[in-house]
């Protein structure tokens, strides 16, 4: 995955860039959305090899700009619709953590100093952060992580506006430093209706590396998000099918399977 972001970079090397311009007013470019996303998952990673890792959640999904701030975020509660007591579903009998949240704030660079740092693809620099917790049930395998790091707005071909960050991870459970992380992110229409409806190409890719032996089996691993999805002004409707290598730097094996893929079905409102 690093290759191909590597390669889409080079590509781009050539690309004109639309720079971020705020001379005149930090907040011209400001704006803010909230989604409520109704979603169900099959064999979403890792999963053990005698189960079948299927459950409903609820997210609600935020973000926006406002002046030098830049954030994406959002709040899964899991079995919102099923039961517990599920046979079917990783968040069987209360064993595990029913929310997740993360909460990725970046602080833009140009509008904090007023200059443009755009060169070649790049259009902006932001301070890049990511903040990662569970419901804290499961204290040695719970997620309580920090990302701090580099980010950027790119101008790709036919993709055009992506983020590509690199951060270093902070385990809070571990109370160390563990590796690195690189992340993109796109949101592409590629077909429009005559109605003003339209359908997307949206998705994202983590990939976690230099991940010490102490705390994962694998060194390096991520996972890659592709959605079809049909939006209009209010409601969306898609299909995504993730794709996972070693998630979470877990090495996978016969017993837990970290690597493969999984169907995630969304129905969204749009407030």
């Amino acid at each position: 995955m690093r290759k191909t972001l590597l390669a889409l970079s080079l590509v781009a090397a050539s690309t004109p860039v639309l720079a971020a311009d705020y001379s005149d007013d930090i907040h011209k470019n400001d704006y803010k959305f909230v989604n409520f996303n109704l979603m169900y998952s099959v064999g979403e990673k890792p999963e053990a090899s005698t189960g079948s890792n299927a459950h409903d959640y609820l997210e609600m999904e935020f973000g926006g700009r406002s002046g030098i701030f830049d954030l994406y975020g959002y709040v899964d509660v899991f079995n919102l619709l099923s039961n517990d007591d599920a046979d079917d579903t990783d968040k069987a009998n209360g064993q595990k953590d029913k929310i997740f949240m993360k909460f990725a704030p970046r602080m833009s660079i140009d509008a904090m100093t007023g200059y443009d740092l755009s060169f070649g693809p790049v259009q902006e620099l932001y301070v890049a952060s990511v903040f990662e917790w569970d419901g804290g049930r499961d204290t040695t395998f719970g997620v309580n992580t920090q990302k701090i790091g580099l980010g950027s707005d790119i101008n790709m071909p036919w993709f055009g506006k992506m983020g590509l960050n690199l951060y270093a991870t902070y385990d809070s459970n571990k109370n160390d430093w563990n590796g690195y992380q690189i992340s993109t992110n796109w949101f592409k229409p590629f077909y429009s209706f005559s109605n003003g409806s339209f359908i997307a190409y949206q998705g994202y890719i983590d990939y976690q590396f230099g991940m010490k032996d102490e705390y994962a089996s694998a060194s390096n691993g991520g996972a890659m998000f592709n959605g079809l999805y049909w939006h209009n002004d209010r409601f969306a409707v898609g299909y995504g099918l993730k794709a996972y290598y070693n998630v979470y730097g877990i090495k996978d094996s016969d017993a837990l399977e970290s690597t493969g893929v999984s169907h995630y079905f969304d129905v969204t409102y749009k407030f």
